[in-house]
């Protein structure tokens, strides 16, 4: 039976940092208690290319950051001096975006003399709930859905245990979107864009695949780049024989086809790990039928359903000052000041600890001095899933909150 994180006689006041990819986020959580969310997005500087250009976002990061984070405290009615840590994305992520964050990270918590965690980015996608429904149960399921990712995770310790459960193995849901999207001519980012088209068509009207759902395929990964492949042949056969291609029905078809298979795959999960609840997030969960048809199986399966709202859902900054305050309260180590910007970090660390788990409010011995900028780093795992090109819904054009 799934138990509730117990509360804390102190509530740990956090400023969170996240540039995973085009957003430049800035949080500040008050244990449970959001104060202040801002962002500022660079999908306009994108949109022409159709998908993110890495070096694009790692300027608009190094132009937004300063203004973005003085922004979020004076939201926030608070001070930097009254912080009791500074949390950052470490990774996954686009690795030079990444190091914009954690680099201003690092200035902030060695000028306040504040502790620094670096947490994961997928991890804090599940814990930003917490701003919206409170305590986590645990252990958690989540299906975490975005442009860079699709994902089963249980987390029975949303701080220190994440365990991947299943996850796409070529496009995410969210990128099969933007490629959708792309081939009808609607645009960059293409999940909002479809989810409004989709309202005014036929979800029944073309029968897409549902991939990797046949009784020998594996249970909990996810598969959508033979969906993609699928409407855009479609929509290319009409157009060679000279016929309308009926956007809103391709859309809504489309669309029922990714939905079918997220919540079928995640109630299967919650089943057979015996738990009572699904909590779902990512730019993706900010989609209108994903939340319907989540809410309607969820309900039929007798399971508890927590998605947040949908700007809670797309990267912010408010989701990794969650997870930080979430670290401070729970007594976790603080990480060094030799963190490093990780885009492959696995989702099984959902927090990059000093390697002494010691002295985080001074610089370690040899802090600065040339050749010891990369300790911390212990190379590329394959379990992480980088961002690439197709970012996750962007905020800037999303669906109302």
């Amino acid at each position: 039976m799934a138990t509730l994180i117990s509360s804390r006689t102190h509530e740990p006041l956090v400023l969170g940092i996240e540039t995973s990819c085009d957003e430049t986020g800035v949080g500040v959580v008050r244990g449970h208690t959001l104060l202040a969310d801002a962002v500022a997005s660079s999908v306009d500087d994108h949109a022409r290319y159709g998908g993110v250009v890495p070096e694009i976002a790692s300027r608009a990061h190094l132009e937004a950051m300063v203004p973005t984070i003085r922004r979020a405290l004076e939201e926030a009615g608070v001070t930097a001096a009254d912080l009791d840590g500074v949390a950052v994305t470490a990774g996954p992520g686009l690795a030079g975006a990444l190091l914009v964050g954690v680099s201003a990270a690092k200035a902030y918590a060695y000028a306040l003399g504040k502790p620094l965690y670096g947490v994961n980015h997928l991890a804090s996608h599940i814990c930003v709930d917490q701003l919206e429904h409170g305590a986590l149960p645990e252990p958690t399921m989540a299906l975490l859905v975005s442009g860079g990712h699709s994902s089963l995770l249980l987390a029975p310790d949303i701080t220190t245990d994440v365990r991947p459960l299943g996850a796409t193995i070529d496009d995410a849901a969210g990128e099969a979107f933007d490629k959708v999207a792309r081939v009808l001519g609607l645009g960059f980012p293409g999940g909002p864009v479809i989810d409004r088209y989709a309202r005014e068509g036929d979800p029944a009207a073309i029968a897409f695949p549902r991939g990797l759902t046949g009784p020998r395929d594996a249970p909990y990964d996810f598969s959508f780049s033979g969906l993609k492949t699928a409407v855009a042949r479609w929509i290319e056969a009409r157009r060679r024989a000279g016929e309308e291609v009926p956007v809103a029905d391709v859309a809504a078809s489309f669309q029922e086809a990714v939905t079918d298979v997220l919540t079928r795959k995640a109630i299967r999960a919650c089943k057979d790990e015996g738990v009572g609840h699904l909590m779902i997030g990512g730019g993706v969960a900010a989609n209108s039928r994903l939340r319907a048809m989540a809410e309607e199986r969820c309900a039929d399966a007798g399971l508890t359903l927590r998605v947040p709202r949908p700007k809670l859902c797309t990267d912010n900054g408010a989701m990794v000052a969650a997870l930080g305050a979430e670290m401070v309260a729970r007594g976790r180590p603080a990480s060094g000041w030799d963190l490093p910007a990780d885009s492959s970090l696995p989702v099984t660390e959902p927090h990059v600890p000093a390697a002494s788990a010691a002295g985080h409010h001074g610089p370690p011995s040899g802090a600065g001095r040339p050749g010891h900028g990369n300790q911390g780093h212990r190379g590329h795992r394959g379990h992480g899933h980088d961002h690439d090109h197709v970012h996750e819904l962007s905020r800037k054009n999303l669906y109302d909150a």
